[in-house]
């Protein structure tokens, strides 16, 4: 009896996905919580895995498919085995002297071009001999000495470009690009975006850190005292002082949120993501600094959720740690808000008539006239900067 291998359950905020990577092909031994595929939507990739020790009978939707919230992907047989009821896949040629052609996945075939990697020097492991991604992984972590002379010492195949050839590739935009793209030209053309830029004197946030750092870490099990986590109550506190900034537009209706969840912009292979920091008010130095960290290796892994990213009354993002000196960040909808951090740079300023050399940065805060007039705007970041200043002012709430 056959089990049906089905979609995710998409939250209401995503219509549909797209089958990124089968995994598995028909026929190959499963095994139980084995990932077996991977489906793309607009914020994360989800995973799929085997419901039981088995095999696929047969793949429904193939790569690059478009499906549904618990459509059905696929047929699954538990405890044996199945034999494909799909059609064939395509037969990657094998040695020159004329041996059967071994059947590889669409996964392994990428993987395969990708690292030009000849399918004959691959043992394939599935079923009738077939090359699973799995192979191709194994045989480039182990691959012998004698493929490796073989490989360098016979004249490499380049394909022939003309002198001053103006080459170009056509790649197509993944559904988070895409998404990411929408919603920044949406935020542009909807809303009523002004930046208003201040500058904030480091020194006492980098002394406080200096001393502390060490202690800190030995006192949180090796959570770090980074930078982020004073922006995020800073902005935390400024955010309970103008609740216009920590609204949000709902058609015709403006909703005040009675707590503070801002969102964290980390960068991944994958594009931009936005994870929360959920009641940033009753987290400490220490919680933010954790689950930043936890987001951003969750991120490179791709094992952020949908969950994850849902909701934020208010966004930082930090081009700084890329050397950015002033930016103007874009709005995320539908908060009315965003910060943006920069790079640390040495100036000399005038303190009390003398020309000090201090570490700066500049902060930029985008919002939408809209909803924020310019005067909460201003003392807003001026209200951060005066935080960041004298980071005792937070615990004094003053």
């Amino acid at each position: 009896m056959s089990i049906e291998i089905k979609a995710p359950t998409f939250p209401e905020s995503v219509a549909d996905g797209t089958v990124a990577t089968w995994h598995k092909q028909p026929g190959e031994a499963v095994s139980r919580d084995e990932l077996i595929v991977d489906i793309e939507t607009d914020k994360v990739v989800l995973e799929v895995v085997a419901p039981a020790d088995g095999s696929i009978a047969e793949i429904l939707k193939g790569e690059g498919s478009t499906v549904l919230s618990d459509e059905v992907i696929a047929l699954f047989v538990a405890g044996a085995v199945a034999e494909s009821t799909a059609a064939p896949v395509a037969a990657v040629a094998a040695s020159a002297e004329g041996d059967a052609a071994a059947v590889a996945g669409p996964a392994a075939r990428k993987l395969m071009d990708e690292n030009n990697v000849d399918a004959s020097q691959v043992t394939g492991t599935g079923k009738g001999g077939g090359i699973t991604k799995e192979d191709v992984v194994n045989y480039l972590k182990n691959k012998p000495a004698a493929a490796v002379a073989k490989t360098s010492a016979a004249a490499p195949v380049i394909e022939a470009v003309a002198a001053g050839a103006r080459v170009e590739k056509r790649v197509p935009m993944t559904r988070l690009r895409s998404t990411i793209a929408k919603r920044l030209v949406e935020a542009q053309q909807t809303a009523a975006m002004l930046t208003t830029y201040n500058e904030v004197n480091m020194k006492p946030i980098m002394d406080l850190r200096k001393q502390y750092k060490d202690l800190f870490e030995k006192t949180h099990n090796g959570t770090r005292l980074g930078f982020m986590s004073f922006f995020v109550k800073a902005a935390t506190e400024a955010l309970k002082r103008f609740p216009a900034v920590n609204a949000s537009i709902d058609g015709n209706d403006m909703v005040y949120h009675g707590y503070q969840d801002i969102g964290v912009a980390v960068s991944t292979d994958r594009g931009l993501m936005v994870p929360v920091l959920r009641d940033t008010d009753a987290l400490s130095l220490a919680g933010v600094e954790a689950a930043i960290a936890d987001f951003g290796a969750r991120g490179r892994d791709g094992k952020l959720g949908i969950n994850d990213m849902q909701g934020g009354t208010f966004t930082i993002t930090n081009g700084g740690v890329f050397g950015s000196l002033m930016s103007t960040p874009i709005l995320n909808p539908p908060q009315t808000a965003i910060l943006g951090m920069h790079k640390i740079q040495e100036r000399p300023m005038a303190v009390n008539g003398q020309v000090v050399i201090l570490p700066m940065m500049y902060l930029a805060v985008s919002y939408d006239h809209r909803m924020i007039d310019g005067k909460e705007a201003v003392q807003f970041l001026v209200t951060i900067k005066e935080l960041l200043e004298d980071p005792t002012r937070m615990l004094l709430d003053v």
